[in-house]
């Protein structure tokens, strides 16, 4: 993958539903439209930082996995058996989840502009697209990364016209809503801001997870971090200051899909154009999500700490299909909920407590393994940083919405379990290994794959 092909993953993964789902969350929990672009600010500030320090973890442990490799590596197996079921059973597919529910009710919208499309018929299109992506990125790695580039122009192109036509408002004086009256200054309701403008911006680190795939990392890596995540920002808060140009706080939190009452109030007969543009930015997400997530269970199946069919290939294709569809399958487990909000909060609990840890890694390494190559040193100040603003974002929410993260601890905890019994313990009864083993062979055969030393 060249540095272009970089660039297009990160930006494609990030700007997905988050943009177009996200401005309810933020500007519910912050009260005015200035504070929301602050914490739109901040948010990318906090992103920008967190890529950089897991910039120089890329480029010290070069393996697929990203932060699971890190804490492996820093904290042993316990722990990042802990990191890989968080991102595995809970926040990938959940995201992937939300994405594609974005997608299909930015689709569906238009046959119903009156009311809220119909849930069943917005989790079925869902399904369609998350099997849809499946089959791409099970058939060709390099179909999966021309679908992640065009269809990363495609949603740059429909932010570029929610801005233009955000320009002509401010042009035209149309600045009311920008006050910061009515501004929420509790700092549970901050923090829960911080969890909807965070999440518009994951995705940030996935391209750490193929990084043995990219061509020269120590030169590429920060290079695709530095462009992606300064284009995000500045297109995040320009998109943001668009809507409200056009739209009171109060339209926005009324809105099931901002963008498309955006269109209805400046584009008229033409408004169709922008859910288009919306759905083809989302199905892009998914997509990037599908291309990075696989290898996340391919890099734990390697370890030992997921089933061994995770870790194979299939033989004609030469793609990771086992660790694809059960992705896809996970995924759309998470359809069962439409409630987005509810999705985003067990997301932003999970998502950001074990990303805190793996940059975490950073001065615990510097201090146990100072001789280590580090072809890129951050200071230590960002990392420091990360780490308290980490503890902020997930500590407070947990008094100002106390049962979803504590579904998200649950979720957590429910690790523990599972890696004494399937992983810790090696003496397995013999009927259970042949058991395994039997399943395995009939996957492998059932899907055509093999060991990836075996396709060589």
């Amino acid at each position: 993958m060249s540095l272009l092909n970089g660039v297009t993953v990160i930006v494609g993964s990030i700007i997905g539903s988050g943009i177009f789902v996200s401005p309810t969350g933020v500007i519910m929990h912050t009260g005015s439209v200035n504070m929301a672009l602050v914490v739109w600010t901040a948010s990318g500030i906090f992103s920008m930082v967190g890529a950089y320090c897991y910039a120089e973890l890329g480029c010290m442990i070069k393996r697929s996995g990203a932060d699971y490799a890190y804490i492996m590596e820093t904290f042993g197996s316990f722990a990042a058996f802990i990191r890989l079921w968080v991102e595995c059973m809970i926040v990938r597919p959940c995201s992937q989840a939300i994405v594609a529910l974005t997608f299909s009710i930015y689709v569906l919208k238009p046959f119903f502009p009156d009311c809220a499309p119909p849930a069943d018929a917005a989790r079925l299109l869902a399904a369609v697209c998350i099997c849809t992506l499946a089959f791409v990125n099970c058939w060709d790695v390099k179909w999966a990364t021309r679908v992640q580039d065009v269809f990363t122009y495609a949603k740059l192109l429909a932010l570029f016209v929610i801005i233009c036509a955000g320009a002509y408002q401010l042009i035209h004086g149309h600045t009311e809503h920008f006050t910061f009256d009515n501004t929420r200054t509790e700092a549970t309701s901050i923090a829960l801001s911080f969890y909807s403008g965070l999440f518009a911006y994951n995705g940030w680190n996935y391209l750490n997870f193929i990084i043995e795939e990219l061509k020269d990392p120590v030169r590429n890596l920060p290079k695709a971090i530095a462009i992606s995540c300064t284009l995000v920002t500045v297109v995040y808060v320009l998109t943001n200051v668009a809507f409200y140009t056009t739209l009171s706080p109060k339209d926005v939190l009324s809105s099931e899909a901002v963008a498309v009452t955006f269109a209805n109030h400046l584009f008229g007969v033409m408004a169709w154009i922008i859910p288009v543009f919306v759905a083809l930015s989302t199905f892009g997400a998914v997509n990037g999500i599908l291309l990075t997530s696989s290898r996340l269970f391919y890099a734990g199946a390697c370890e030992g700490q997921m089933p061994e069919i995770l870790t194979m290939i299939q033989v004609s294709r030469l793609t990771p299909a086992p660790a694809v569809i059960c992705m896809a399958i996970l995924s759309m487990l998470y359809l069962t909920s439409s409630n987005i909000n509810a999705l985003i909060n067990y997301v932003g609990f999970a998502t950001w407590l074990s990303i805190g840890v793996s940059v975490l890694c950073v001065p615990w390494l510097r201090y146990t393994h100072p001789d280590l190559p580090r072809p890129i040193k951050v200071n230590l100040i960002f990392p420091v940083f990360y780490i308290i603003a980490t503890l902020f974002v997930t500590l407070v929410p947990m008094y100002a919405s106390p049962i979803e993260t504590g579904y998200g601890c649950l979720m957590i905890f429910s690790a523990i379990p599972v890696y004494f019994a399937f992983v810790a313990w090696k003496n397995k009864p013999k009927c259970f290994v042949k058991c395994v083993g039997a399943a395995t062979q009939y996957l492998q055969k059932m899907m055509v794959v093999v060991g990836p030393n075996k396709t060589k």
